[in-house]
């Protein structure tokens, strides 16, 4: 006999790592589709809910909500100062990091971009 599982969401976290790995997505610290790999997700969803919807709220468009994350995406990858890499924007850690590279000023292909 079958027995109900522990936690209810626990078989749709299995079809999720399912998909991710069919997809072809590679897991940022060694699992696929559980709290672990969740957890970056969920730091930029709540940044987000905070800096952007909060602040700018209430919105009453779709093609508002739109303009605003593009806007906030934006400013969140190129011009917010992350203290994780010295106080500065990323695209300006991104732009140092290739330029002390050798032989090489651009990434790979397959390589993680900030843009």
């Amino acid at each position: 006999m079958l027995q109900p599982p522990v936690e209810s969401g626990q078989y749709c976290a299995i079809r999720y790592g399912n998909r991710l790995t069919e997809a072809g997505a590679i897991a940022s610290i060694g699992s696929v589709g559980d709290s672990y790999d969740n957890a970056l997700a969920e730091s930029v969803i709540g940044l987000y809910k905070t800096e952007c919807i909060r602040r700018d709220g209430p919105i009453r468009a779709v093609e508002d909500l739109e303009l605003a994350t593009a806007s906030w995406v934006h400013w969140f990858n190129t011009d917010r100062l992350h203290s994780m890499i010295g106080n500065m924007p990323p695209v300006e850690y991104e732009q140092n990091y290739y330029a002390h590279q050798p032989d090489r000023d651009t990434p790979v292909s397959g390589e993680p971009s900030l843009h």
